[in-house]
């Protein structure tokens, strides 16, 4: 198995390794703990509560698995939460 190489990046403000290559979608589904389809919707049909900002712009839940994380991204993932 070959094993891909990392880089850095800004996740919710700290720095956080990844790997080359990796999609949102993919980084979404490690922090979460949840497998995440392409389109950007729980695989389980769960409601996510989730947005994605990749270097403060807004990424589509549409191209979450194609949208590609590179070196020195600063990710903001933003959970839903009820409140008044």
């Amino acid at each position: 198995m070959h094993k891909r190489d990392t880089t850095t990046i800004i996740l919710n403000g700290a720095a956080h390794p990844l790997e080359d290559g990796q999609t949102v979608a993919e980084l979404v589904s490690k922090q979460t703990g949840r497998q995440i389809t392409a389109a950007g919707h729980a695989a389980d049909g769960r409601r996510l509560g989730i947005a994605v900002a990749r270097n403060a712009e807004i990424v589509p839940r549409g191209q979450w698995g194609t949208t590609v994380v590179m070196a020195d991204d600063v990710i903001e993932i933003v959970t839903a939460a009820q409140g008044g």
